[in-house]
């Protein structure tokens, strides 16, 4: 069998998330993995690089697979976008090494999370920026931001209930752009623990409104406490921007 990594893109309006579920079909997994399977007349499954939430978006998904098919790269993508549903696209699809896995081989995420900074509702974007009136303050923002570049326990920005493995992660970026009217955060990293892009993202714009200081950041790496952060940003407004592999 030959290994395949494809690239996805997906409205993750009215799913529950990537990761396929028992009791619904509501997951982009389950349903990439219905269209494959009907394809090559067996059960396939595919791993992802991540799990998004319900509710959150992606633009540069990946995803690996092992199949044996005589149908080229092209024809894959071709027959996945015929039969998958409008929110979900395959953008490419290409062989790679066989010791790749989307999930398991060393990469770098980069999530990106929009606000519309404005008492005026976007409202051709409503599904996918979430709204601020209050004025933020980007620089204090920015400021925040560089104290959570590096290599940090985050488990005081994750909802994690019970921690069975390590909450270290690196943060290699945090960019934070005022375009018009919509601030953009983009956070760019070698993993994320459950919800923490949106916490980071919540922690954050109480700082823009002023509800808390920059250095509010430092407190919540240093006691590891959730409470100390700031509240979880909607999902809505969250996109798995890109995703690269050191390979």
């Amino acid at each position: 069998m030959k290994n395949y990594k494809m690239t996805i893109a997906y409205d993750g309006t009215r799913y529950q998330g990537w990761q396929r579920l028992k009791d619904t079909d509501k997951s982009i997994q389950g349903k990439i993995e219905d269209v494959l399977s009907r394809m090559c007349g067996h059960k396939v499954e595919i791993h992802g690089s991540g799990r998004t939430d319900g509710g959150v978006h992606a633009k540069g998904q990946v995803a690996s697979f092992k199949i044996q098919t005589d149908k080229s790269c092209q024809e894959i993508r071709d027959y996945l976008n015929e039969y998958l549903p409008e929110d979900i696209a395959v953008t490419a699809v290409c062989e790679a090494d066989d010791r790749f896995h989307a999930r398991l081989t060393r990469c770098r995420k980069t999530y990106l999370y929009r606000i519309n900074n404005s008492n005026i509702s976007n409202v051709f974007e409503r599904k996918y920026v979430y709204n601020v009136p209050e004025e933020l303050r980007v620089d204090k923002m920015k400021k925040a931001a560089s104290y959570l570049k590096g290599e940090h326990d985050f488990v005081g920005f994750s909802s994690l209930k019970k921690v069975k493995k390590s909450t270290i992660r690196t943060i290699y970026d945090v960019k934070i752009e005022r375009e018009g009217s919509e601030v953009r955060i983009y956070i760019t990293g070698d993993g994320f623990l459950y919800n923490m892009v949106r916490i980071i993202a919540g922690t954050l714009i109480e700082i823009g409104k002023g509800e808390k200081e920059p250095e509010c950041i430092l407190k919540v790496l240093e006691t590891k406490n959730r409470e100390n952060a700031g509240f979880t940003a909607p999902a809505q407004a969250l996109t798995l921007y890109e995703v690269r592999y050191d390979l």
